[in-house]
């Protein structure tokens, strides 16, 4: 083993939201004045900012309002604007605008890292062992090291799978797919096909099952099932990729049983894999579930004291906000003498964004039916069409439900589809994170004429 460089109080391998944030609120607390010795040091080869802020969360929900503005140009009409749209959309033009956007986002938090005396190491991180880091023949130790080196889109075993894109190659794409076959039910199956539809894209999707997004609330998954059919995408139900083959036209993919297709892209949005192989775990005495996910407790801690990990390489609730939140708790508990500090992971508000939006937090009706039985449950739902609707010829529904437990009617699932639930969610999720019941939502005077109002006028 070569010689250790550098030892530091607090080591983080991977430069993603979670690392970084980790990273940055260890160093307040191990150097509150940030000048001095570095304590804190984080390694990373990559861009910054991770999968959400590179190909993921950010550049997707510009993308997404791209689509969006495409959607409502016929609204736009209905509500007497005289809109033309002469050419087809402008797919390169935004593209740089997008990847300028995000190079700038890179570089403030490579500023704030300088700026909280985080010390960067470029490289790629393996273990030596459970205190030691090697990055590129260099050993650096530390008392605590933090895995946050996320996860990647996974390509199945597929003959020619090599000739699809994952949702990281859809941020590559110069131009629009003229015929884009999507094979995937998940919330980025779903994003992406309805972003490259509504940017004129003849999109197919290939479901396993009847339905996509299965595993919420089937209120919601038969509703946006429905309705991404009825805005123009192709799904093909109960079907798989069983080949993929390029030719001089494009793509021809043949399905199990099913038609085969001719596509300009396929893009795979079957599921992600997390970032371990090149970690020497082993050597750590780390260990992993089958499918690679790093095992934690509550704390984050591995099976390894004194390593740590959080995100989407540990496999719980993989999302960005929550890998932020899981590194702050760790450094709280760490380094400012938080014992109890820990991430709480009941009741988190995700949103999925489809055309509409879907926003969801706390149990399906199903999973409140298994924890409290039918008879316990009283659930709530109201369907309508929203005012921006009432002028346009392009009509969409909006969806939301309640699902109440016991005699005081506890809110303990909330689930939406519609225009701006993504943002209407936010504040409903601290009513439920408090425990709200039916009556403190029936207390709240309904802001009139929205469409949040129905949450507090459900009856």
């Amino acid at each position: 083993m070569a010689p250790v460089s550098k030892h530091f109080s607090f080591l983080v391998l991977g430069g993603g939201s979670g690392g970084i944030a980790a990273a940055r609120r260890a160093a307040e607390f191990l150097n509150p004045g940030g000048k001095g010795d570095k304590m804190v040091a984080l390694v990373e080869k990559g861009r910054y900012g991770g999968t959400c802020v590179n190909v993921g969360c950010v550049p997707k929900k510009l993308m997404f309002h791209a689509a969006s503005h495409m959607e409502e140009v016929s609204d736009m009409r209905d509500y007497g604007i005289d809109v033309k749209v002469e050419k087809a959309f402008d797919w390169r033009s935004v593209k740089e605008k997008r990847d300028a956007y995000i190079k700038r986002l890179n570089g403030i938090y490579v500023r704030n890292l300088g700026n909280s005396n985080v010390e960067i190491i470029e490289g790629y991180g393996t273990f030596v062992n459970n205190g030691t880091v090697s990055v590129d023949g260099v050993s650096y130790s530390a008392d605590h090291i933090l895995i946050a080196v996320g996860g990647q889109p996974a390509l199945p075993n597929t003959p020619g799978a090599e000739h699809g894109i994952t949702s990281d190659g859809f941020f590559d794409l110069t131009e629009i797919p003229k015929r884009t076959v999507v094979a995937g039910a998940g919330y980025i199956a779903v994003e992406m096909a309805a972003i490259l539809h509504h940017l004129g894209s003849d999109v197919t999707m290939l479901i396993r099952k009847e339905k996509v997004l299965r595993t919420f609330d089937q209120d919601i998954s038969d509703r946006i099932t429905k309705e991404m059919e009825e805005t123009g995408i192709n799904i093909i139900k109960n079907t798989q990729v069983a080949q993929v083959e390029k030719n001089s036209s494009g793509l021809t993919i043949k399905t199990d049983g099913g038609p085969s297709l001719e596509a300009d892209c396929l893009l795979w949005a079957v599921g992600r894999t997390p970032n371990v192989e090149s970690l020497g775990l082993a050597k750590a005495g780390v260990e992993t579930t089958q499918r690679g996910h790093i095992i934690v407790d509550a704390y984050q801690n591995t099976t390894q004291k004194g390593v740590y990990a959080l995100g989407d390489v540990a496999g719980k609730f993989e999302l960005t906000p929550v890998a932020i939140n899981a590194g702050r708790k760790l450094a709280h508990r760490l380094f400012n003498a938080e014992s109890s500090s820990l991430t709480d992971y009941e009741n988190i508000p995700s949103v999925v964004f489809s055309h509409p939006p879907i926003g969801t937090i706390g149990m399906t009706e199903s999973e409140a039916v298994a924890k409290f039985g039918r008879e316990a449950l009283k659930i709530y739902a109201s369907e309508f069409t929203s005012l921006y609707h009432a002028l346009t010829e392009r009509k969409q529904k909006t969806f939301m439900k309640l699902v109440c437990a016991g005699m005081e009617e506890k809110v303990v699932g909330l689930h939406m589809m519609g225009r701006g639930c993504d943002e209407i969610l936010q504040g409903f999720g601290v009513a439920i994170k408090m425990g709200a019941t039916k009556k403190d939502f029936d207390k709240v005077v309904a802001i009139h004429p929205t469409s949040s109002e129905e949450l507090v006028t459900m009856r």
